[in-house]
């Protein structure tokens, strides 16, 4: 199936070539600019195990005025990627049918555009370790394909081009996403008496593809009374094997109980569903 897109060709093996293998020829290169990139509105993405986490992407391009990209043939666009652009560990493309742009501006010689694209992350399909869980980099894209598949006349041929631009802005922390539960116990229970807070946080491990216990780390044990608005912080606990966690209180009036996880430089915050509890 064709791609087109910084992976543009015929397999799914091109996706990374784009950024990797050199321009097919330098004479050949548009003088694009890419800037004011802004990927998720400047905030980190949490990704999961499964799913797509679907991330905006804002930028400005300016073109040749004599360059047209239809998105069918030639692409232009924004990609994220680990490492250097010599040395590319990982790429995170957009859907190739999701940059959308409007001018803004002309010349006689260019035009420049405002532009929106979405980058959709398939853990499963480019997250693949935990060093991916880093700062990436943006780098504008541009792609041209020309390609002879007819072959009812004994030949085809298939032309690859693409240029890169990078790093752009400041680029975009992807993290582990996780996940935090919270349960009380006895219920319900007498004032005054001791309650068990227990729970467990896990986060996305993108090389088993599935969630795992997170141990060492701080949360926050916090008390909603009935009826009121707002959480208060009873205590801090930190996870042990599994990422479980446990504590005791003491029960004084109705209300709910959560853990909650601030997050790390390599994973997501978390907030279990609070635990509901009746005093007698």
């Amino acid at each position: 199936m064709r791609k087109l897109a910084t992976g543009i060709g015929v397999s799914g093996a091109l996706a990374l070539t784009g950024l990797i293998a050199p321009a097919a020829s330098a004479t050949t290169s548009p003088d694009l600019v890419f800037s004011d990139v802004t990927v998720n509105h400047g905030k980190a993405i949490a990704a999961g195990t499964t799913g797509i986490v679907k991330a905006p992407v804002t930028y400005t391009l300016t073109r040749p005025s004599d360059l047209t990209i239809d998105y069918k043939k030639s692409f232009a666009g924004i990609v994220l990627y680990r490492g250097t652009l010599k040395s590319v560990q990982n790429m995170i493309e957009p859907d190739p049918t999701s940059p959308k742009c409007a001018a803004t501006a002309t010349t006689a010689t260019t035009v420049t555009e405002s532009c929106t694209e979405t980058l959709a992350i398939t853990p499963e399909e480019v997250l693949f370790e935990a060093a991916d869980a880093t700062t990436w980099h943006a780098a504008g894209m541009y792609s041209r394909i020309d390609q002879d598949d007819d072959g009812s006349d004994g030949h085809i041929s298939f032309d690859y081009h693409s240029d890169v631009w990078g790093p752009l802005g400041s680029g975009v922390q992807i993290k582990r996403a996780a996940r935090l539960t919270a349960d009380a116990a006895p219920e319900p229970v007498k004032k005054g008496a001791t309650l068990t807070v227990t729970g467990k946080l896990t986060r996305a491990d993108w090389e088993s593809e599935r969630y795992t216990g997170y141990v060492s780390q701080k949360a926050t044990l916090q008390f909603r009374a009935k009826g009121a608005s707002a959480y208060t912080t009873v205590k801090t606990v930190t996870s042990g094997t599994g990422g479980a966690l446990k504590t005791t209180t003491k029960a004084t009036k109705d209300g709910y109980y959560r853990y909650v996880f601030a997050g790390t430089s390599t994973t997501g915050a978390a907030t279990a569903a609070g635990d509901y509890v009746d005093v007698r």
